[in-house]
């Protein structure tokens, strides 16, 4: 890639608080070394960028592909998610995924929803008590 294409990359990248460099693989190796990056020592051959996430790994996926879509010079052989070594068929795939917070909010509601369930069925119950007693009330007073 040109240093054009690089710096855009940056760009696009440093938008989302994630950073970009290219590095020596030599350096790499030792840096990866008893380290969670430590399974992509392999991968370090050839010319390598590395593109680095703190807080949302999928974010990273996604940014990097977003941009591989609009540039063919730009090939992905593997990414450490979350200490895991992923090729390329399972980058596109967590690239799918969405993000962290709707994923948490995914979830809030699948644990919400045992609850609202008894809720109702609770309020149902009292609701129809109340039914059955107004209706024994009006019975009387006719």
């Amino acid at each position: 890639m040109s240093v054009a294409e690089i710096t855009d990359l940056r760009r696009l990248l440093k938008k989302s608080s994630l950073e970009y460099g290219v590095v020596k693989n030599t350096l790499a190796k030792i840096a990866a070394k008893d380290t969670g990056v430590s399974v992509a020592a392999e991968a370090f051959k050839g010319p390598i960028g590395v593109a680095i996430g703190y807080d949302d790994p999928v974010l990273v996926v996604k940014k990097v592909l977003e941009f591989s879509k609009g540039n063919d010079k730009l090939q992905i052989k593997g990414a450490v998610v979350e200490g895991r070594l992923c090729d390329a068929r399972e980058i596109r795939e967590i690239a799918d995924l969405p993000s962290r917070e709707v994923l948490l909010s995914m979830l809030a509601g699948v644990l919400q929803a045992p609850a609202t369930k008894m809720a109702r069925a609770l309020n149902a119950t009292v609701v129809s008590f109340a039914y059955a007693l107004d209706a024994v009330s009006r019975k009387k007073s006719e």
